[in-house]
């Protein structure tokens, strides 16, 4: 349990210029806090403007830092005089790549070895708040059939991702394994770790990319007009996920992992919220297609395998969320989520304006 006085120290946010992080930052530079905030290039105007022009209009200060998760060290200097770490970085990458283990599980890692490292090495931090992800929690919707009550919790680990089978679920696993491992070989920090499904919400920066994203931009650009999978998504606000960070640094009581998950949507009812906004604007999906058509045509739309297909599409997927209600989480209607982050598609020119 970590005592009030870290409440005066300066905040490090790792990977500070990211979706979720970036929130993270506006809501600690609102409150006033000192952020230390680590990206590739601080120089980037692209990078940072927007958390600069935050920083400008908040009671807070922000400091930039130079760091990468492969760099040994490199984020010791930023880490100086902090009493909490939030370890957002860690790569995103979910097609394009010929090495998952370069591309995701070696960053992942090594990154997280990195950040803690310097965390054992840094005598005033004294809590660590770790993105995670329910990735860490199951690697397909089937891995839920093993599950007896059917719905996943924080005492679920995933053990059918790999290298070669979901190599992004598997990056998040071992990452935090191995933040709980070395939490567990001292006793000055202690860790929590934020869970969160499949983000959507508004970004803070209009060139993010994200897998939730590319499911909007579908939406609206007709490629799913014929008929979408039936497939269930976890789905989370990214306000909601920032929110539960701040909870878990300055929450003296936190322990252990929390699920971040407001609830659970097919992509059919996903799209039925968007019509209910817009109308015919824009071609949103009217049915979902069976399964076997899915099957077929599916790895010819995008980065999706058969193999994903069978282990997904038409299988249950449900989250117990108590413990992040419990930490303070309190979740807005998902339709306004998907309003506000489906407008902001539209008003970066992601899709045509109608």
């Amino acid at each position: 349990m970590i005592d009030e006085t870290i409440k005066n120290l300066p905040v490090l946010v790792t990977g500070a210029s990211g979706y979720i992080a970036s929130w993270i930052v506006k809501y600690l530079l609102e409150e006033g806090y000192t952020v230390h905030a680590t990206v590739r290039d601080p120089s980037k105007q692209s990078s940072v403007g927007h958390l600069l022009k935050i920083a400008q209009q908040a009671k807070g200060t922000l400091k930039l830092f130079k760091a990468d998760l492969l760099t040994e060290g490199s984020y010791a200097e930023a880490m100086q005089g902090c009493g909490v770490v939030m370890h957002t970085a860690s790569p995103f990458v979910l097609d394009g790549f010929t090495d998952a283990n370069e591309a995701l599980v070696r960053p992942a890692l090594e990154g997280t070895r990195n950040v803690l490292n310097s965390v054992n090495q840094c005598e005033t931090v004294k809590r660590v708040v770790l993105t995670s992800s329910v990735a860490a929690i199951y690697g397909d919707n089937e891995d839920i059939l093993r599950v007896p009550s059917g719905i996943f919790t924080e005492d679920h680990w995933n053990v059918t991702s790999s290298v070669s089978h979901n190599p992004y679920q598997y990056s998040k696993v071992v990452a935090e394994r191995e933040a709980w491992k070395m939490q567990g070989n001292q006793s000055r920090w202690d860790l929590v770790t934020i869970n969160p499904s499949m983000v959507f919400g508004p970004s803070l920066t209009s060139g993010s990319l994200s897998a939730s994203i590319d499911t909007l931009v579908q939406m609206g650009d007709g490629r799913l007009r014929m008929g979408v999978p039936k497939l269930i998504l976890g789905i989370v606000d990214v306000r909601e996920v920032a929110k539960a960070h701040i909870l878990a640094a300055f929450t003296p009581q936190a322990k252990g992992r929390h699920i971040l998950s407001n609830t659970e949507l097919t992509m059919l009812q996903i799209g039925k919220i968007l019509r209910k906004q817009y109308g015919n604007k824009y071609p949103f999906p009217f049915m979902e297609a069976p399964k076997f058509v899915v099957w077929a045509v599916g790895p010819l739309m995008g980065p999706v395998t058969r193999d994903f297909i069978k282990r997904n599409v038409g299988l249950p997927l449900k989250f117990d969320n108590r413990r992040s209600r419990e930490l303070g989480v309190k979740y807005r209607p998902a339709e306004e989520t998907f309003i506000e982050h489906f407008q902001q598609v539209i008003d970066d020119g992601l899709l045509k304006k109608k």
